[in-house]
């Protein structure tokens, strides 16, 4: 199979990768020739690093990089059988780049964007052809992350999304099939991890530090909230928020928090920056978090039964499968459990009760509870 990719950036570069290793040619555009020396220089990098990790030997690391061309006019990618695009966030930008391309590629050639909050319908809608546009939504770094969303429009058609399914999944990916609809499905249900914790600290009940150690600590997550919207930047990560709240018609459960808007202001963007919610510079002094059992599980319980009402509530709008919301929330962003059979765990009624309890208590929207989980409730059942 012929791959193109639009975008050198470290998206593109790793999706290039990932289809490179499984044996496609892949023709890696940018408008940028730095953009592309960079690109390569990387990729000899983690591919020297594999082979000194004893994962891939010098014959492997030859015939990944002989699998891959970097080119810098669209009109080479001409030859395409899939391409995808990973560029820049704007929608304008993303319409015109693909009307472009599809007057170089054959009828039959997949156009696809790697987006990861824009309508995959409006992307389709710049095509003459919009039933060849399917979202691949790739998480970062695309070569370690295990899933990949994959968003037919409605225009998309059903040869379209099959064929593309079943070239990520020979990609050895986890795919997850997911509704066009605002954040798909990890950055939708993964939005009250960072909402309700902001919610949390804004209300005096604890501080950033405490708030990771009762998630990392009660939950089994890699990384506590604050750190990881550390490591993702401040900007990017409101910028999700924003647009997810926006995109959902300013439903109050995914409201942005104004602590998150001046940190970005501020300039307080995390770890690229030097400081965000924690402070990276040499000779730091780390916060230590204040170890209250009682504390932690109440932040903990909080913000789980949130993230279990967002994945119930995207199971009761089909947005996806049961299987790919729970697979996508631990191949995606390494949930330790997928949220429904958390929910299994806990107990419906748990469930249930606990949101009912934040509501009576707020009276906020943000606090109502699924449908899905009443019904299931009632009727006493279990997702799995």
């Amino acid at each position: 199979m012929n791959v193109g990719i639009i975008g050198s950036g470290t998206m593109g570069s790793g999706i290039a990768q990932v289809a490179a290793t499984s044996g496609c040619k892949v023709k890696l555009y940018d408008t940028h020739q730095n953009a592309l020396d960079k690109s390569k220089a990387s990729l000899e990098k983690i591919l020297s690093r594999l082979i000194e990790k004893g994962r891939i030997d010098a014959d492997e690391k030859s015939r990944i990089q002989g699998n891959i061309s970097y080119v810098s006019n669209l009109e080479d990618l001409h030859d395409s059988n899939l391409t995808i695009e990973a560029i820049i966030e704007n929608l304008d930008i993303k319409q015109k780049v693909f009307s472009k391309l599809e007057s170089y590629v054959a009828d039959d050639c997949i156009i696809a964007s790697n987006t990861s909050s824009l309508s995959i319908a409006s992307i389709a809608s710049s095509l003459e052809k919009p039933e060849r546009c399917v979202g691949i939504h790739f998480f970062n770094p695309a070569p370690l992350m295990k899933l990949v969303e994959v968003i037919p429009a409605i225009q998309t058609s059903k040869e379209v999304l099959d064929k593309s399914v079943e070239t990520i999944t020979n990609w050895k990916k986890v795919v997850a099939v997911a509704k066009d609809t605002p954040g798909f499905i990890v950055n939708r249900v993964a939005r009250p991890f960072y909402g309700e914790s902001l919610r949390i600290y804004e209300e005096g009940l604890a501080d950033f530090a405490t708030i990771d150690w009762s998630l990392k600590t009660l939950g089994g997550f890699r990384m506590g909230p604050f750190e990881l919207m550390d490591f993702i930047g401040n900007d990017v990560n409101y910028t999700v928020t924003e647009t997810v709240f926006t995109a959902f018609y300013f439903d109050p459960r995914y409201k942005p928090a104004f602590t998150q808007k001046r940190f970005s202001e501020a300039g307080y963007l995390g770890r690229k920056s030097g400081k965000g919610y924690y402070d990276y510079s040499e000779g730091a002094v780390k916060v230590a978090p204040t170890e209250d059992k009682d504390l932690a599980k109440q932040i903990f319980d909080r913000v789980l039964v949130m993230l279990i009402n967002e994945a119930a509530d995207a199971l009761f709008l089909n947005i996806a499968s049961a299987e790919d919301i729970d697979n996508a929330m631990t191949k995606g962003v390494n949930y330790p459990k997928g949220l429904l059979a958390w929910a299994d765990e806990k107990g419906i009624d748990w469930c249930v009760n606990t949101l009912d309890g934040l509501y009576n208590e707020y009276h906020e929207d943000r606090y109502r509870c699924s449908p899905l989980l009443r019904k299931m409730n009632r009727e006493n059942k279990r997702f799995f």
